[in-house]
């Protein structure tokens, strides 16, 4: 199969548990920037956590952020393309209100109940505070890209609720609510479209339930050994853990192998 693109999660995917990027992984991906594949980062975090490894890479593709529901030019950062969603905020604190890691993501920044120590670890790489700490039903905001709970555990019955209004992520510890019909797939299409590639030239690789709709619709879907076995069901492939270079893993045997077999003279 010959790959022209990949879409590449972060957390549990490039990045290791220290939130780094592996000498191995990056000189994996400069490798497939040198032949020409485009690499796309596509993850559920905000663009101020986002672009800084972007960055360290070197890349100059535009980022699919918050789960696809904006891209952002790489250059400028400004987006490009966006998709917010809109809740019953009544019944959204009602249901949270016991809870105190509640994010509320926007187009003018976050919105939290308090600071965890997640948003200590944005705080410190995005380099900006969130934009209001406090009670969220007293909070003015508006254009919400991503609203995220953490529970400390799976609810599925609680974020069923909101099945009506957003698409809902369940994770072991909470869940995510963006817009209807948004995923990452929903942001990659928009950038194949732009630059003219076919579904079936794209590679993606997460660990994530947010990566499960790319990995079955790319040409080829690499799920993480780390992932729960819902996410490698939905692959086509299962390359390493994140702590072992599992990103390089699936680059170096499967697409430069098949880069360079396709590009024999």
């Amino acid at each position: 199969m010959s790959v022209r693109a990949i879409f590449i999660d972060m957390d549990g995917t490039l990045l290791n548990a220290s939130k780094r990027i592996s000498d191995r992984n990056l000189k994996a991906i400069n490798r497939l920037t040198n032949r020409g594949i485009k690499v796309f980062l596509a993850t559920g975090r905000h663009y101020e956590v986002t672009a800084p490894f972007h960055k360290e890479i070197g890349l100059r593709t535009p980022m699919i952020c918050l789960n696809g529901a904006a891209i952002y030019e790489a250059l400028t950062g400004s987006v490009m393309q966006m998709r917010t969603v809109q809740l019953d905020d009544e019944k959204f604190h009602r249901l949270t209100a016991e809870n105190s890691n509640v994010t509320i993501h926007t187009a003018n920044g976050l919105y939290c109940k308090e600071i965890t120590e997640e948003i200590e670890y944005w705080t410190k790489v995005g380099k900006i505070a969130p934009s209001y700490i406090g009670d969220l039903r007293q909070a003015n905001y508006q254009d919400v890209f991503k609203y995220s709970v953490k529970t400390g555990g799976s609810c599925p019955d609680l974020s069923a609720m909101f099945h009506k209004e957003a698409e809902v992520i369940n994770w072991k510890d909470g869940f995510e609510l963006v817009a209807p019909n948004v995923s990452k797939w929903f942001g990659i299409k928009s950038l194949l479209r732009a630059f003219q590639i076919n579904p079936s030239e794209v590679a993606a690789i997460g660990d994530g339930p947010n990566d499960i709709k790319m990995l079955q619709r790319a040409g080829v879907g690499a799920a993480m050994a780390n992932a729960s076995d819902e996410v490698k069901a939905a692959a086509d492939i299962v390359t390493g853990h994140h702590e072992h270079d599992g990103l390089a893993e699936f680059i170096e045997s499967y697409l430069i192998q098949s880069y360079d077999k396709a590009n024999v003279i």
